[in-house]
């Protein structure tokens, strides 16, 4: 897919692992979950790195449950349960985030959020943080969530965009397979909480950002030239 370059009218983010950190929330509710188990503590990184996959993956590896596991549901509840009473104390916005939203209401770009986290804890999340995109799509509000094209097709519409003049930034695969789908630009954030053994170049992304704080100058590739051309690069 083409670069929409001075055509862009939107940028959609996912939530955790790409817009947000939110590692920092899920890695002692993860450990939570293992004390109650009578498990030792889990390494932080490894936990880190599962975010993205959501709450039944984080159970899987948090107590080695199967979903088909009786006790699986009542534990998946219980990791909600104690994310909630901590939500939003430790994430934070990845750097150069905020000064990027910034510069997209400065021109009048569009920007919204496309997730697979439950709208509860998504419109919490982001009051906790004051963060006021234009667009807010969860699970709840599709047919079909994400890698199906259905998110972000909805997120355009409640942008009032094209998806061609679009952008759509994710740390997982799913979501440059949702955001191709829609025929968005797809950029993959390897910065992001990512698997072991998996790697963001492999997803197929039209781009792939290492830094958050890169992501600007991709979106802006022209004035990214003048200011490295202005340093002598």
């Amino acid at each position: 897919m083409k670069h929409p370059g001075e055509r862009l009218r939107a940028v959609v983010f996912d939530l955790d692992g790409t817009l947000v950190d939110t590692a920092d929330d899920f890695i002692p509710v993860v450990q939570t979950l293992r004390s109650e188990a009578g498990l030792e503590r889990m390494n932080e990184e490894r936990i880190r790195a599962t975010v993205s996959n959501g709450a039944r993956a984080l159970v899987r590896l948090a107590l080695g449950l199967s979903e088909d596991d009786d006790q699986f549901e009542d534990r998946r509840l219980r990791l909600l349960e104690l994310y909630a009473a901590i939500l939003g104390q430790h994430a934070r916005t990845y750097p150069g985030m905020r000064d990027l939203l910034a510069v997209l209401e400065s021109r009048s770009i569009a920007w919204g959020v496309a997730t697979n986290k439950p709208r509860r804890l998504t419109h919490a999340l982001l009051k906790t943080l004051e963060l006021r995109p234009g667009s807010v799509v969860c699970p709840e509000d599709v047919a079909h969530r994400k890698p199906h094209p259905e998110s972000l097709e909805r997120a355009c519409r409640e942008l009032d965009c094209r998806a061609r003049d679009s952008v759509y930034v994710g740390d997982h695969a799913r979501d440059i397979e949702a955001g191709r789908g829609a025929g968005l630009y797809t950029i993959a954030a390897a910065y992001g909480y990512i698997e072991p053994g998996d790697t963001a170049a492999a997803w197929g992304a039209d781009a792939v950002i290492n830094l958050s704080t890169e992501l600007q100058d991709h979106l802006f590739p022209c004035e990214a030239r003048v200011k490295a051309a202005g340093r002598g690069v």
